[in-house]
């Protein structure tokens, strides 16, 4: 398994990297994406201390790896294309959205405005209109399944959209303490609750896994060339 959505003390998770990973990796899973809330104030030194992070634990580690990002959350819809473009030049892996979550207080047409930059994953889209899933499916935007609290309350809502409008899904446990990471056998319960398949099921997985290796694999090139 493969966690595209994950928090740390960098923002309002509990832990350290070091301790997210380790607890990642003893609960089965492969690799991990860290993506703290971001906004304006603390993207650059986000990546910054991130890279250094990812860089230092991917050398010494060959069956786990890490890539990091952002999860742009409650920004203003007309700020995100230059932020999202400025956490890519920084060396972001993986840029998030934090959207319209019916649990929240998301200002209106943060879904739109994060499709129309491309980012890999808009979080939690809540209610998302049949326009936005459009849009989604041919940016090639990924709507996130999420086993977190509050936010999974529109977990149907989500699939149908992407099952009606052919978006790709990821699966995510939006991690902040240490009881956030779930089995794959529970994951799999809250995707079936959803209104999903045993084939979408392991599709969804496997979308988290060419997603996370495309990044890590993408970067090391780009350090490489």
């Amino acid at each position: 398994m493969y966690d595209l959505h994950t928090h740390t003390i960098f923002s309002d998770g509990v832990l350290v990297p070091a301790e997210s990973v380790r607890r990642a990796k003893a609960s089965g899973y492969k690799g991990l994406a860290i993506t703290d809330h971001a906004d304006a104030s603390n993207y650059l030194m986000l990546v910054e201390n991130l890279l250094l992070f990812k860089e230092s634990y991917n050398k010494n580690s060959d069956d786990f790896k890490v890539i990091i990002g952002v999860e742009f959350t409650h920004i203003l819809p007309k700020e995100m294309e230059e932020l999202v473009f400025g956490a890519r030049k920084v060396g972001a892996d993986i840029i998030i959205v934090h959207g319209e979550t019916i649990v929240e207080p998301v200002e209106r047409y943060t879904n739109r405005a994060a499709i129309e930059c491309n980012v890999d994953i808009l979080a939690h889209p809540g209610l998302i209109t049949d326009e936005d899933s459009q849009l989604a499916a041919k940016n090639g935007v990924f709507l996130e399944i999420t086993t977190r609290k509050g936010h999974c309350y529109t977990n149907a809502h989500v699939a149908i959209q992407a099952k009606s409008f052919g978006v790709n899904l990821v699966v995510n446990n939006d991690f902040h303490t240490p009881s956030d990471f779930l089995s794959k056998d529970m994951i799999k319960k809250i995707m079936s609750g959803a209104g999903l398949s045993k084939h979408e099921i392991e599709k969804i997985f496997d979308n988290n896994k060419r997603l996370f290796l495309n990044k890590l694999e993408d970067k090391n090139d780009k350090e490489e060339a």
